[in-house]
């Protein structure tokens, strides 16, 4: 199992860097979903929507994963239609999700590790797809990112894992 000490930090609300950083993962959020959405069933299957979310909160703190996880579906909703209005609640719900899981998770074991990510990744799924089957009343559609979605879940695991880690030279 590979575990390194990250540069994690905690931005406040007050400071230009919290803004700066969430519109890069927003900018992120927006970007790779278009990109996963040119092949077939792409969104579904990659997840890309909480790819920068997750890397957001776990490495900028909670402030700008929660201001990545509410900007980037209804911007790409806004601009895109992607996600439907309709699956805004749900996306939203695993969103805030995430981006509290994975700061939590990054303050208090002040690492970032495969294992660490994975559970934070198994944590937003578990209550997103709950939270989704109360709104929705169908386990089948809140299951979906279980069924469809491994592939996403381990690019968030190993891909959010590769940036939080990456070294600044």
């Amino acid at each position: 199992m590979q575990t390194t000490t990250a540069k994690l930090y905690s931005l406040h609300c007050v400071q230009a860097k919290t803004y700066l950083a969430a519109a890069l993962f927003v900018a992120g959020n927006i970007a790779l979903p278009q990109l996963c959405h040119t092949v077939h069933l792409g969104g579904p299957t990659w997840l890309p929507i909480y790819f920068f979310t997750l890397v957001g909160a776990y490495k900028y703190g909670w402030r700008t994963g929660l201001l990545t996880a509410l900007a980037s579906p209804v911007a790409n909703s806004l601009l895109f239609g992607m996600p439907v209005a309709a699956a805004l609640p749900a996306i939203l719900l695993k969103s805030v999700v995430l981006a509290l899981v994975a700061s939590w998770t990054a303050a208090r074991f002040r690492r970032a590790s495969l294992l660490l990510l994975a559970g934070v990744v198994l944590a937003y799924q578990t209550v997103g797809t709950l939270g989704e089957w109360a709104l929705a009343g169908d386990f089948r559609t809140a299951a979906q990112d279980f069924r469809l979605g491994l592939p996403g879940m381990l690019l968030q695991i190993a891909g959010g894992w590769a940036l939080i880690n990456l070294k600044r030279k």
